[in-house]
Formats: C-alpha cells, structure tokens, sequence
C-alpha cells in the first residue's frame, strides 16, 4: 500500500537532466511526442544534443512541437525530425519503422510513449482490434520487433547498457487488471469487460511484453524498462468525462514530472543489463511491479506462471495473421 501511496503522491525527482551526459551522435524515437509528456521528454533530450524522431500521426502538431522545442534550446546541436505513425494501423507502424531504416543506421532509445485511455465504447483499431489492446499493445510490440535488429546492431559498439527499450505503462496496471496482467482468454473481449478494466489490462500487458523482451534480449545487451510514468495532465485523458477529469486533474502534475520518470528508465545507471524488465515508479524509482504481474514475467521452471510469455506469442500470432510483422 506504501508504493501505492507513494505513486499517487510522489516524492520529488532526484534523477533531471543535469544528471544525464552529453547524447551528442545518439538517436531517439519518442511516439507520442507531439505534446504532453512525450514532448517534454523530447525538449529535455535534444537540450543534450541528441538526434530525436518525434513519432506521431498528426504532422502539423508535431511541426508546431518541433518549433516550441527548438525555440526553447537555441544552443542544442541536437536534431529533430517527424516520424509519421498511426498506431492504429499496424501497416501505417509497419510503414514508420521502414521509414526510418531508411534513414539512419543506428537507434540508441525507443520510447513506447504514446498510448490511448478510454476511448469511446466499442472503438477498433484498423485492423478490428480492442482499441486500447491494439494502440498500446500490438501496436509498440510491432515497432519495437520491427526496430530490434539495428538497436541489436547499434548495442554491439555503444557503451553498455546506453541501448534501451522503454515502455510506459500506468499505474492502471497495478490496480485494475486481473491476476496475471492479461486474461488470455478473453482478448477479444467476447466476454464483457468494463473500458477501465481494458485499458488496465492494455497497459499490464505493455508490462508482460517488457518483461519478455528483456528476457529474449538479455544477450543482446539492450535494456528492457516498464514504468509508471505518474498521474500527468496530459491529451490521454481527452476520452474522459468531465466529471471524471475533473477528479484526475486535482490529483494530476504537469507532464516533465513524467518526462523525468521517462528520463531515469531511459538513463540511470541504477539500471543494468542485469535488472532489465525492472518496473519504475514516478518520478524515477525502482519498485517490485505487482507480484501476479511479477510472476507472469517469469517461467514455470522458474516459479512464475508463463502469462507473459503466453502473451508475447499470442502477440506474434496475431501480427502474423495480418503479415504485419
């Protein structure tokens, strides 16, 4: 109950950006960038000079983000470019990874930071999915999968540990899914279940996955990293009731809170090689994840129930069927 608390009403960040070095000659894809906290993330990063693909489907807001930013940081010799995405879509994700190949030889970061919370009811992804299970699940799965062999490249001559996959989850995860994360039986929602309840179970999926990867990519030497970003005034609440968003907003903080737990999964030394498919709290902590949740990241063999694993595969299978992988 102490973490819980401690989520809701954290302490103050002690990981910014003055304890990040130089990212000059690295490149970063952030989705969900064009405002909130992914644009906070990405301002705090080119400030360090780095390269930043700002990921989204809207090019015009994404443009406007880009001028803001470099308005802000006149001294940056970072780089920002637009990555179009429609996560939505797995063919438009599929588009925006062959897009980017196209461009660069190396990816130091990919931050899975855009996301969709309680759409209106019913809503699909192009491709018929739940649209909270598609956007913040299948979706980041297939870009990341998609980007994995140049980060594998990119890991082989960068400093250990620098090449990480970041997912941002919510604390949703913890208290709303059910036990396990995902109920694999019931992804297609044939059995009803509530838009909260889905979009927890969206976003303890995002953990399963991050805790997969990290096992199946241990030896590559890229890091894996789940987090609960914060409760942040953000556009993720844009679906929300005004009665309802009235209550989150009084115990909501600005978005470079997140940023900063965004930016300590992404740089901090506390996590290695060694603790990849750690959880991360706001605005920067290492925290056990929910112990189901914990446990479905584990093998059989290794005292865990095999849920994410199941998860993942499922997750394969379903790009599969529509050759999006």
């Amino acid at each position: 109950m102490g973490s819980r608390l401690s989520q809701v009403w954290p302490p103050a960040p002690k990981f910014t950006e003055r304890d990040v070095p130089d990212q000059s000659g690295k490149v970063f894809i952030i989705t969900g960038a064009s405002s909130g906290v992914g644009k906070e993330l990405a301002r705090l990063v080119f400030a360090l000079n780095a390269k930043v693909y700002l990921a989204s489907r809207s090019e015009s807001k994404v443009r406007k983000a880009i001028s803001d930013i470099q308005t802000e940081n006149r001294d940056s010799k970072g780089e920002l470019e637009f990555l179009q995405i429609d996560l939505e879509d797995l063919e438009s994700v599929k588009q925006a990874a062959q897009s980017f190949l196209r461009m660069e030889k190396r990816l130091d970061m990919l931050w899975n930071n855009a996301g969709v919370m309680l759409p209106p009811s019913g809503s699909k992804t192009k491709q018929g999915y739940d649209m909270q299970l598609g956007v913040n699940c299948l979706a980041p799965f297939l870009f990341t999968q998609l980007l994995t062999p140049i980060m594998k490249e990119t890991a082989k001559g960068a400093k250990t540990g620098s090449v990480r996959v970041l997912w941002v989850s919510s604390s949703a995860a913890e208290l709303f899914s059910p036990t396990g994360g995902v109920d694999l039986d019931n992804l297609d929602y044939k059995k009803p279940q509530s838009n909260h309840v889905r979009y927890a179970i969206s976003k303890a999926g995002m953990v399963l996955l991050a805790q997969e990867y990290a096992k199946r990519h241990h030896e590559d030497g890229i890091i894996s990293v789940a987090m609960n970003p914060g409760n942040l005034k953000s556009e993720l609440q844009r679906h929300v009731s005004g009665i309802v968003t009235k209550v989150f907003h009084a115990m909501s903080w600005e978005p470079i809170y997140g940023a900063y737990t965004e930016l300590y999964s992404a740089f901090s030394p506390d996590i290695t090689v060694q603790n990849s498919g750690c959880w991360v709290i706001p605005w920067g902590r290492l925290a056990p994840v929910r112990k189901d949740i914990r446990e479905a990241g584990m093998g059989v063999s290794e005292g865990g129930t095999g849920n994410g694993e199941k998860f993942w595969l499922w997750s394969v299978n379903e790009l599969h069927a529509h050759e999006a992988e």
